[in-house]
């Protein structure tokens, strides 16, 4: 059974493409998941291509759990003989904004995209892992769910509660050699930090600078590694000493 597949939700741009690519460097062929960002994607593959690496697209929403059943179904028939060893939860928004003027929308629909993503596809993908006796699933949280960020009530609940899974999750299934854990970034150098005032955040962050998504796929490329073996149902934070 090939364990070389691996799986990176949200993977057409910033932390997520990063993570794809160094995936496929590590000798994965990488499922490149997006939604409607379909240029992002392709361009997600042609630099993996374009270092020799492997990887194929497989859009859907990570909030549709009967899209999700469908096109991880789908790619099952078509591989019978292989199984995806390596999930990235890494698919979330951001909707900011102090607590008394949220709407509801922007409550649920921030919540949604973390915690179902997380459901539906771990889900689906945990069988064939705990079959194989190995797996390693990684849950791309933020240091807003671990110290909570003003503003952000909705991302920091929905990465907080990923964090909360991630534990649960871990003690259920080590003993399968599945491990799991979650990276928690700081700010990152990305399109969705880039509405952000960067020289002013950067004062408040001990490093003195935002982060690379390079620098978080290096983590958790880590943790997909077979030296990663024994560390399951942690959360490190990459935050530049925030946190």
């Amino acid at each position: 059974m090939n364990k070389n597949y691996a799986l990176v939700t949200g993977a057409s741009r910033g932390i997520g493409r990063a993570i794809a690519i160094r995936l496929a460097k590590d000798g994965y062929t990488v499922l490149i998941n997006y939604n409607t960002h379909l240029a992002a994607a392709q361009e997600t593959l042609s630099a993996i291509e374009a270092e020799g690496g492997h990887a194929e697209l497989l859009p859907f929403d990570v909030t549709d759990g009967k899209a999700i059943e469908t096109a991880l179904s789908q790619w099952d028939e078509a591989h019978p003989n292989e199984h995806i060893s390596v999930l990235v939860n890494n698919a979330g928004i951001r909707k900011d904004g102090l607590m008394v003027f949220m709407t509801e929308s922007d409550w649920h629909s921030v919540l949604h995209t973390t915690t179902e993503g997380f459901y539906y596809i771990t889900h689906h993908v945990l069988g064939g892992m705990l079959r194989a006796r190995y797996g390693r699933i990684v849950n791309v949280a933020s240091i807003s769910g671990v110290i909570g960020m003003p503003g952000q009530a909705n991302y920091s609940a929905a990465k907080a509660a990923l964090i909360g899974a991630t534990k649960a999750l871990s003690k259920e299934i080590a003993s399968r050699k599945v491990t799991v854990n979650a990276v928690a970034p700081g700010f990152i150098a990305t399109d969705m930090t880039a509405d952000l005032d960067e020289d002013a955040l950067k004062k408040t962050i001990p490093a003195g600078r935002f982060g690379q998504p390079e620098e978080v796929a290096a983590l958790v490329s880590f943790l997909c590694s077979d030296e990663a073996a024994y560390i399951t149902g942690q959360v490190i934070n990459i935050a530049g000493g925030m946190g």
